[in-house]
């Protein structure tokens, strides 16, 4: 199973509606004494605060994080830690010492309702965004999971936040700003419920994701692998998926389009490979229109190839075929490339050609029938001086089994309206007007007139066995 991650750096601009609030500075003593009227002193000192602001104002990140860790040293119990945590993580980031940030983010995270919404989401941003952007191996589930609930917890707050009063944005627009946020946060989540092999949250975050972004091709083709990878396995919704970030240009798109088709002939595993390429192509197509799988939309498993291929004889296998739609292309997944070892019928017509004698042949149900039909519906070609080339073996075990078949010079003796039975591989059919092609042809060397009686042999040779 591929489970490549991108490095592909999340990037939200959390924008004024949200960070209403989150200043990193505090007020001062002064104007707070007189935003309160006098009534109430603040929270901290005035040496409290000078040794902040005298953090806050430098330029130098190392010199900056020397005078936050004298300022805790000092004063460990300050009230204005929040702001303190702020700066770190802030300054750390600016540093690219992620572990650091990230551990001061979850600081101030952890004040819980202390600190108000919009300064909680600054430090969720920061802490999931590096966390994504420096993950590399395998990572403790522990740090996994604090990942994911940092990423949901962002993305339940930005749900929750409300619009300022103020605001003159419609309720529309301002749920629309918050969806990138919403994006960026349900795709982490997700991503780190994959490594957690939590796949069934992972297609919830993920699909939450794709709802507030439907072209986030990296969402998608992460969904469609929590989907293959769940137990039992979503198969139908892992490959939509999968498609669909095909279609959106995934990062290794050509790779992952690859990766689709090997699941899909594991799954279905039909007669034959290039099956599996029609169908893909097809998929890609639906998925280019529909963000998500229609109901109606489905391809036979492993296990229904199978029944069709059990209950199948030649007779039925050209009815469906003859009939198109769903049937006929199901029941050409499973016959394509296989191995019937005795087909009888008679010969309605013979195709000059070059090594090879080309029988147009008619099958059917009895005898009479045979011998009064007037038009094929099987293209049967015997080589005459060459051996055929095998065809390639399919997924499920379809095309030739057995060494290629000798050539047959005796077969030209065979002749319009004489009876043929042979053993042969399906190889290709035309749908209308309806004709069924076969490959490694052995026609049975008691059924070909001996030399001198040509013309005189043109009785349908009875079955042996039912033909399959």
């Amino acid at each position: 199973m591929i489970m490549r991650k991108y490095s592909t750096r999340f990037t939200i601009v959390l924008t004024a509606f949200v960070v209403v609030g989150a200043n990193s500075r505090p007020a001062s003593a002064h104007s707070r004494q007189e935003q309160q009227g006098q009534q109430q002193k603040p929270s901290y000192t005035l040496p409290e605060y000078n040794a902040f602001q005298a953090a806050n104002s430098e330029k130098d990140p190392q010199a900056r994080i020397k005078l936050l860790d004298d300022f805790v040293a000092k004063y460990p119990n300050s009230t204005l830690m929040q702001y303190v945590y702020t700066l770190y993580y802030q300054t750390y980031n600016q540093l690219k010492n992620c572990p650091k940030a990230i551990e001061y983010a979850d600081k101030l995270v952890a004040l819980g309702d202390k600190i108000d919404a919009g300064q909680r989401l600054q430090a969720l941003q920061i802490r999931v965004q590096c966390f994504q952007s420096t993950m590399t191996g395998k990572m403790p589930p522990d740090e996994l999971t604090k990942q994911r609930d940092a990423a949901l917890e962002g993305a339940h707050l930005l749900e929750s936040f409300p619009k300022p009063a103020n605001s003159t944005m419609s309720d529309e627009d301002f749920k629309k700003q918050k969806m990138p946020g919403l994006d960026f946060f349900y795709s982490a989540a997700g991503f780190a419920d994959l490594q957690l092999k939590d796949n069934a949250a992972g297609i919830t975050a993920f699909k939450n994701a794709l709802t507030n972004k439907p072209d986030d091709a990296v969402s998608a083709y992460r969904l469609g692998l929590a989907y293959l990878q769940s137990q039992p396995p979503q198969y139908l919704d892992g490959f939509w998926a999968l498609a669909r970030a095909v279609d959106l240009k995934v990062p290794d798109s050509d790779k992952i389009k690859d990766y689709l088709q090997k699941q899909i002939l594991a799954y279905e595993q039909p007669g034959c490979d290039s099956q599996a390429t029609d169908q893909l192509n097809e998929l890609l197509q639906l998925a280019q229109n529909s963000p998500d799988r229609p109901s109606t939309w489905t391809i036979p498993s492993q296990q229904d190839l199978n029944q069709v291929r059990q209950s199948s004889n030649i007779l039925s296998v050209i009815s469906e075929l003859s009939a198109g739609a769903d049937k006929a292309k199901t029941t050409w997944l499973a016959i394509c490339g296989a191995e019937f070892p005795e087909v009888v019928g008679k010969i309605i017509d013979v195709k000059p050609g070059s090594g090879f004698a080309d029988f147009m042949v008619f099958t059917g149900s009895s005898a009479d029938e045979m011998q009064n039909a007037t038009t094929a519906n099987m293209d049967v070609k015997v080589y005459t001086t060459s051996a055929p080339p095998a065809p390639a073996t399919g997924a499920a075990g379809g095309g030739s089994t057995t060494p290629p078949v000798g050539p047959q010079p005796d077969v030209v003796r065979l002749q319009k309206d004489d009876g043929i039975r042979f053993s042969g591989t399906i190889a290709s059919y035309d749908p209308s007007p309806f004709l069924l092609h076969w490959d490694q042809v052995k026609v049975d060397p008691s059924i070909i007139p001996e030399k001198g009686s040509t013309g005189k042999h043109k009785v349908v040779p009875p079955k042996h066995n039912p033909q399959r």
